[in-house]
């Protein structure tokens, strides 16, 4: 009984082995066709650059459509861009739709899908974006910076002073920020804060117009 214990044993630990063996080996990468695919893919994404650099962007998209995979977050993001360049604005934002699906909390690709939704005037859409971005990162700047240029065009003053107010608070020097920051304080009838970032904007840039003729209407 003893020698067929150990037998058993023995039986029992070459099996053990042998699946850890199965999956040791299940693990190791099929090294040609990984490295190659790689280098394919590599490539692929070398000539579309050069490609893009001489505006050819249809020829750019070629190149990477021939190693297009739906679950690579880097073609979706690439090709989402490329399709905007050459004007494909329905193609690029269904790109970057699924590199957003791909990667959720990609600020890149939420900010890339706004160009397309901007291009075809889906305003609500680019909204519903950077709302997105601010849930992800509240004090992102450029989000908040074009969620109050937006507001402000719309005419909804009162919106445009809470995300600029933001920027302005982040980056009390920007010119830019600083400058619709002041309108929208003018235009919400607070002349006297109006001034005050008239002031701080003819200190960025002394000879400004915009900024000379927001100042006198503050008088």
């Amino acid at each position: 009984m003893e020698t067929l214990a150990k037998k058993i044993r023995r039986q029992s630990i070459a099996r053990t082995l042998f699946f850890l063996l199965c999956a040791f080996l299940s693990f190791i990468p099929r090294q040609g066709y990984t490295q190659t695919n790689q280098k394919e893919i590599q490539d692929a994404f070398k000539n579309s650059y050069a490609l893009e650099r001489k505006a050819d962007y249809t020829g750019a998209i070629k190149v990477l459509t021939t190693v297009y995979n739906e679950k690579s977050y880097e073609i979706n993001l690439r090709l989402g861009w490329l399709q905007y360049q050459a004007g494909f604005f329905t193609e690029s934002a269904a790109y970057y739709h699924k590199a957003m699906t791909l990667m959720p909390y990609s600020l890149e690709a939420k900010f890339g899908f706004v160009y397309p939704s901007a291009a075809v005037g889906n305003w609500d859409q680019v909204i519903t974006t950077y709302q997105e971005i601010l849930r992800i990162d509240p004090q992102n700047t450029l989000a908040n910076y074009r969620m109050g240029s937006i507001y402000y065009g719309r005419q909804d003053y009162a919106s445009a002073e809470k995300f600029l107010e933001k920027v302005v608070n982040l980056y009390p020097f920007d010119y830019d920020s600083n400058v619709l920051f002041a309108w929208t304080m003018l235009k919400l009838g607070k002349l006297r804060e109006a001034s005050v970032v008239f002031d701080r904007c003819l200190n960025m840039r002394p000879d400004d117009i915009s900024a000379r003729e927001g100042l006198g209407l503050t008088k």
